[in-house]
């Protein structure tokens, strides 16, 4: 499941200190040389002088908070060794947990921080937009500077270009960087490759095709379509949105642009979702929160529905999973909205900050720094957790390397989301935007019903826009 968030300049350096050798006696004095004698030509060798003593490392000890999410927790506690290896008198206090946002809070409240906390937006709790909307983060820009530890090249010059030019990094739209970007995922629509070749089907690169199939296969029994929770509705909303209308509209969605959601761009996907609504195998709602995702993304392992959409954590997440005979991971864009257009996969990827009162805020810099690292990028990637740099391939194999190559088979990246806000009393976007979904499912609520709630959580925000 999705587990879905900084600076001044660097002061720490490495204290270093060599060893000053000299000649002489010990004590200070020469000592007289001893008599010469037929068995001995040579004179004493002098004794070396004290050796001055090298300073003492400072010890550090750096609070650092991480989300377990589908990659586990193994590759924080490997990650944390190697960061302290690389940095004598360090010591990390690590903190991991499935629900990170109910272990540090209360701690929070009472006044003590984390110094790095890696917990990205679009959760439930949404920790992360609480303190953006409370201007509780440290601003990361200066880190983009830094020189990543252990290596000759800067951090901004190791992350791939694209990263820090969205509104999940730069959450006011000020181009001051506040999330690290980490562990990125394109998200899709994933499927049994080994269930189309069986039956002949053709993978649909438009909608009308999607319909015809789910036609198709609901004569086998089979639907279209299934989803984890409606969580996941933000990275297919967003990606649907730029199909339909491009970059620029979808960035005046994700900035609370006056009647932007009522435009007809906008409809087309309210549409789009209210007809996928159709065509969704009927458990889906029933199971569709934390405690029974799972069994939504096992019906495309039974056979029970095709798509489901995702990040590329979904197969480590369900590798133990019974599944079909002949199942093969598959891995698609959203097809475009448009007839002609392009297909559109949302990057998603998770966030890395500081909070403003993190008692050690240039440590906290150094490790944020050093998850850019081609060490700490090996280890992650391990465990399926992709940091976003340059030449991250190189550590990829298998199904890895197909999902990662989405955006080289003609699909257009998204990246972004919400502009942040100050607080609105009862107004949560990503809940109505995304959580409605399963009163379009269930029938609850109409599609013109959700699109009109939308608008009116976009128009209370945008007047608390910072």
């Amino acid at each position: 499941m999705k587990v879905k968030k900084v600076i001044s300049a660097l002061l720490v350096t490495t204290m270093t200190a060599a060893l000053l050798a000299g000649c002489g006696g010990s004590g200070g004095g020469a000592e007289a040389p001893a008599p010469a004698t037929e068995d001995s030509a040579q004179a004493e060798a002098p004794a070396p002088a004290d050796s001055e003593e090298a300073p003492e490392v400072e010890e550090q000890v750096l609070k650092v908070a991480a989300f377990e999410g589908g990659y586990g927790a193994d590759m924080w506690s490997e990650v944390v060794a190697a960061f302290e290896a690389s940095h004598p008198g360090v010591t990390v206090e690590l903190t991991i947990d499935k629900k990170l946002e109910d272990v540090i809070s209360p701690s929070m409240k009472a006044g003590d921080y984390p110094d790095v906390v890696h917990l990205a937006t679009g959760r439930e709790a949404a920790l992360t937009e609480t303190l953006t909307k409370e201007n509780a983060l440290l601003p990361l820009t200066d880190v983009l500077e830094m020189t990543v530890p252990g290596e000759d090249v800067k951090v901004k010059d190791k992350i791939i270009p694209g990263f820090l030019d969205t509104l999940a990094t730069n959450p006011y739209g000020d181009g001051v960087t506040y999330y690290a970007p980490m562990f990125y995922s394109p998200c899709g629509l994933f499927y049994n490759a080994g269930l189309f070749k069986e039956k002949g089907w053709d993978v649909p690169t438009t909608w009308s095709e999607m319909w015809a199939l789910g036609d198709t296969a609901a004569a086998d029994g089979i639907a279209l379509f299934t989803y984890p929770t409606t969580g996941y509705f933000d990275a297919f909303t967003y990606a649907a949105l730029a199909s339909a209308g491009g970059s620029d509209f979808f960035d005046s969605c994700m900035t609370y642009e006056d009647g932007i959601w009522e435009s007809a761009d906008a409809t087309k996907v309210f549409e789009l979702v209210g007809t996928l609504a159709g065509y969704t195998e009927a458990t889906t709602v029933a199971n569709a929160n934390n405690d029974n995702f799972t069994k939504n993304q096992q019906l495309i392992l039974d056979n029970k529905a095709i798509f489901c959409p995702n990040g590329t954590w979904l197969p480590g997440e369900m590798a133990d999973a019974p599944r079909a005979d002949g199942f093969e991971w598959g891995f698609m864009a959203l097809p475009a909205v448009n007839d002609g257009g392009a297909g559109c996969s949302f990057c998603w990827f998770e966030q890395m900050w500081i909070p403003a009162a993190a008692q050690n805020q240039d440590m906290a810099k150094e490790f944020v720094a050093y998850m850019y690292s081609d060490e700490a990028a090996q280890i992650f990637a391990k465990s399926t957790a992709i940091q976003p740099i340059a030449g991250v391939s190189d550590y990829l194999e298998g199904d890895n390397k197909m999902f990662y190559s989405i955006y080289d088979n003609g699909a257009t990246a998204v990246m972004g989301g919400f502009a942040a806000t100050a607080p609105v009393e009862g107004v949560n976007m990503l809940d109505t935007l995304c959580g409605t979904v399963n009163s379009i499912v269930s029938g609850d609520k109409t599609v013109a019903q959700w699109q009109a709630a939308v608008e009116e959580a976009s128009d209370k925000l945008r007047a608390a826009m910072e």
